[in-house]
């Protein structure tokens, strides 16, 4: 997969997704980064790149065509077709199922933007889809788009050593939260590990463990829960967790 960024801090997005999974999904030649700054594609001593609002008001807004020369350098360095993702509060909020669907994507460009946003024309001539992850605003795309980044690479075949740790991850194919995980030691000052985990029984571990996906998800996001769907086994292991904690 390769993901073009177009950001006046390329190098941020860049050195962010150089550690961990993503580090490691580049070294093993998953995933392709490439950074491109609107301000090289600037005109003038200044290599202006904002300007501003027409109608008054504070800020600035980044300017078209060094923004349109720098998606065009991109798009063109590369014959895959690529889709332009902008990174804006405005725009639909990243869910796994929207990760799942990028990570298929053998490729696409995020565009951040900065100060105020960008102009308007722009957004309707070049930009395919908005994605917001969270309803707050940032100084700029760029730490969203390390996110997307993030969350698309840990996807590709081969980029966690197990691949059943996405699997089993909040949100995967159910939608529920993940369950609770313990490890060494034991016993502890601030509580002891569940005895079924220690069991062996492996049947009576991931009945454990769908009880607490489902009793968690219910408790933290219980907008994520259709209890009508769930199958005859969950709604009971649902209703004994409800029982147990009240």
């Amino acid at each position: 997969m390769r993901i073009d960024i177009v950001s006046l801090f390329p190098e941020f997005v860049t050195q962010v997704a150089g550690h961990g999974v993503v580090g490691r999904a580049q070294e093993r030649g998953l995933l392709a980064l490439h950074g491109w700054n609107p301000r090289d594609h600037a005109e003038g001593n200044y290599r202006r790149v904002d300007d501003r609002p027409f109608g008054g008001g504070p800020g600035m807004v980044m300017l078209i065509d060094p923004l349109r020369a720098c998606l065009a350098a991109a798009r063109a360095a590369d014959p895959a077709p690529a889709k332009v993702i902008y990174l804006s509060p405005q725009g639909m909020p990243l869910t796994q199922a929207k990760v799942r669907e990028l990570a298929g994507e053998p490729r696409f460009i995020l565009l951040c933007g900065r100060y105020e946003g960008i102009d308007e024309r722009l957004v309707a001539a070049e930009v395919d889809e908005e994605l917001s992850i969270g309803d707050y605003v940032l100084s700029g795309g760029e730490l969203a788009a390390a996110v997307v980044v993030d969350a698309v690479a840990r996807l590709q075949e081969g980029a966690l050593n197990d691949a059943e740790s996405a699997a089993q991850d909040s949100f995967a194919a159910d939608g529920l939260l993940d369950c609770p995980h313990y490890t060494r030691p034991v016993e502890h000052e601030l509580g002891t590990v569940p005895e079924v985990l220690m069991s062996g029984n492996h049947a009576g571990i991931a009945r454990w463990r769908r009880q607490q996906a489902l009793g968690r998800t219910w408790q933290r996001r219980p907008e994520l829960l259709d209890e009508a769907a769930l199958s005859a086994a969950d709604r009971k292991l649902l209703e004994a967790f409800k029982a147990e904690n009240p």
